[in-house]
């Protein structure tokens, strides 16, 4: 596979991108959002008691939690503890996500890029590359990442935005939906991500991959590694 320092050229008609450890910093979520959630979630669920899509999210969490074995007659300690675990919940997602809209909202953070993410997404848009989002957070947290940044409104840079509700980033088929909504084949389609599982899934459904390597994420010899988005020239091809 290719070092991390050479330049490397793709051909795709679309980029589909992951976000922690990929375009933004991994710490932004562990040091950042996930403790403002934490320390937000108690007074929020109070607060909007009465939101269907909290009631929603309490409802799934209970049921997750009882189907896993878990005591669900206190959800908000159940999601207490997924946060300290780092589960990809998805009523916790849900809930994050308007936790973390007022966050953003009113100024209390911005999304973490790294400059040479956000300088390549402003190229490639201008360039008419279709580009698109698939992460763990949800769609509406996406939405509030990139609409809210530190590099500033970045949300129409972005055809489209995935999250799990698409199915599990380590699934094959989670790609192949994900290009069908594209109306791409899947070979069309380069997935840029930090995450060697992610990758291996990705590369089982046909799309192509790159490996990104950010601070300390180790390379791979089964996947080329990109350590600065400057270094990548893609070639539009038409779907």
């Amino acid at each position: 596979m290719s070092a991390a320092t050479e330049r490397l050229t793709r051909r795709a008609a679309a980029l589909l991108l992951d976000i922690e450890g990929t375009l933004g910093s991994k710490a932004f979520l562990s040091e950042v959002l996930y403790p403002y959630s934490r320390e937000q979630l108690p007074a929020f669920l109070a607060a909007h008691a009465a939101d269907p899509q909290v009631q929603q999210a309490l409802t799934d969490t209970q049921r997750l939690a009882e189907a896993e074995g878990l005591d669900a007659s206190d959800p908000v300690q159940v999601l207490l503890g997924w946060i300290a675990q780092d589960r990809k919940a998805p009523p916790l997602k849900k809930l994050q996500g308007l936790i973390w809209r007022g966050g953003f909202e009113q100024g209390a953070f911005q999304g973490h890029l790294y400059p040479d993410a956000s300088a390549a997404l402003r190229r490639w848009h201008a360039a008419g590359l279709p580009l698109a989002i698939y992460s763990s957070g949800s769609v509406p947290a996406q939405r509030l990442y990139f609409g809210h940044s530190v590099a500033g409104d970045l949300l129409p840079c972005f055809r489209a935005h995935f999250d799990t509700d698409v199915g599990a980033k380590t699934e094959a088929e989670s790609y192949r939906r994900i290009a069908a909504a594209l109306n791409l084949a899947p070979a069309q389609l380069l997935f840029l991500s930090d995450s060697v599982a992610e990758l291996q899934a990705a590369q089982a459904a046909g799309v192509q991959v790159l490996h990104v390597l950010r601070e300390d994420t180790p390379a791979s010899p089964e996947f080329a590694g990109l350590a600065d988005f400057s270094l990548l020239q893609i070639d539009p091809i038409q779907p």
